[in-house]
């Protein structure tokens, strides 16, 4: 899933090198060998040295992964036709069996990596699958890897809860998207508290985990504050200089927070800076730049991929009064991405994407940012 943040990557390894003495140090020193144990895979995020952050929404759980894919390797454009084909061939299932949660695109070696689940309902298997450049699928073993795991305190009850077609498990929800980002793991997520939407700051190689920042944002769709509604994805992003997360939200308000602002058991509010629509849920985001220009990329459910023009985000003005449905950053539908499910960029000239063509089937492939 994520992100524009390779150069970011580049200057955390290098200081962390410096910081373990004569860059003989590695981010992975600390971690242990061993088989982690998965209810679920969900959100992705690649760290340094080929680490691979995968989130368990079940287990309320996220852990790192050594996969020794490190290799510096140029990029190369992929297309995987009827992917969801092929991932069923691959683990012994048919299509229809074969759920990919999250893609996110290892910005050294340049493989895609997939969290798949195989099966639906609570006995579905998940897998992590490894997309080679020349479209090669084969299954990442964890049998003997040198991971860390770190468990989220006061995550939802694993329970459905609501009535009619409101119930939900907030469980599922307990992390909706993380970023590998200056050193931490930030996550985005619900807990059980009654500011229960939430950000994590999570400092890598895990040790302690600190108590969440609690956030509120207002949404102009809804025209009420918001407690409750998880983030639904993120990127980060400079405005003014200072590093913000700009985090997207079901109908389908854009949020910044200012990554300072993070402190365990804070509780702080986002500017909202657009309503992009109502009856939308974002389902993936990158930012990237072209000719010279900063943009971010939004998938989503129902109103195609959006490319929003950040020129003057510093500029923005908050969102603080009702709004029927569009108001703040504008942004263009781009044509021909259509389908689009998960996306995560390939380099500064492309991105992947997983899509539903016509017919029903799946393809991974690279294509030019817009």
């Amino acid at each position: 899933m994520k992100r524009s943040l390779l150069p970011l990557l580049l200057v955390i390894l290098t200081i962390g090198m410096l910081a373990n003495g004569a860059g003989t140090a590695s981010w992975t020193t600390d971690l242990k060998e061993g088989k982690p144990a998965f209810q679920f895979m969900g959100p992705l995020a690649f760290g340094p040295e080929g680490i691979l952050f995968v989130a368990d929404t079940k287990a309320a759980a996220v852990t790192a992964i050594a996969t020794g894919d490190a290799k510096a390797s140029a990029a190369k454009l992929i297309k995987v036709e009827g992917v969801d084909q092929k991932l069923a061939s691959l683990l012994g299932t048919s299509a229809d069996q074969i759920q990919i949660q999250d893609l996110a695109v290892n910005p050294v070696s340049h493989n895609a990596y997939l969290a798949v689940s195989r099966g639906r309902g609570p006995d579905a298997v998940p897998v992590l699958v490894r997309v080679r450049a020349d479209g090669q699928l084969e299954v990442v073993s964890l049998d003997k890897v040198k991971f860390s795991r770190v468990s989220l305190p006061n995550a939802p009850a694993d329970a459905v809860v609501g009535q009619g077609n409101r119930q939900s498990n907030p469980r599922q929800e307990s992390i909706t998207d993380i970023a590998f980002l200056d050193g931490r793991v930030v996550i985005a997520g619900l807990s059980n508290e009654e500011f229960a939407s939430t950000l994590r700051a999570v400092p890598f190689p895990f040790k302690t985990l600190a108590t969440p920042t609690s956030v509120e944002i207002y949404h102009g769709n809804h025209g009420r504050f918001e407690t409750r509604a998880p983030v639904r994805t993120f990127a980060a992003f400079k405005v003014g200089g200072q590093q913000h997360l700009l985090a997207a939200y079901t109908c389908t308000p854009l949020v910044q927070f200012p990554i300072s602002e993070l402190k365990p058991g804070a509780k702080i509010q986002g500017k909202t800076i657009a309503e992009l629509g109502n009856r939308n849920r974002p389902l993936d985001m990158i930012v990237y730049e072209k000719d010279g220009k900063p943009y971010l990329l939004m998938a989503n459910s129902s109103r195609g991929v959006m490319k929003i023009s950040t020129d003057n985000i510093d500029k923005a003005e908050g969102i603080v009064a009702p709004v029927p449905d569009k108001k703040g950053l504008s942004y263009e539908t781009i044509t021909g991405w259509t389908g689009v499910e998960q996306l995560d960029r390939l380099d500064g000239k492309y991105a992947v994407v997983v899509r539903r063509v016509e017919g029903g089937s799946m393809i991974l492939e690279s294509l030019p940012l817009p």
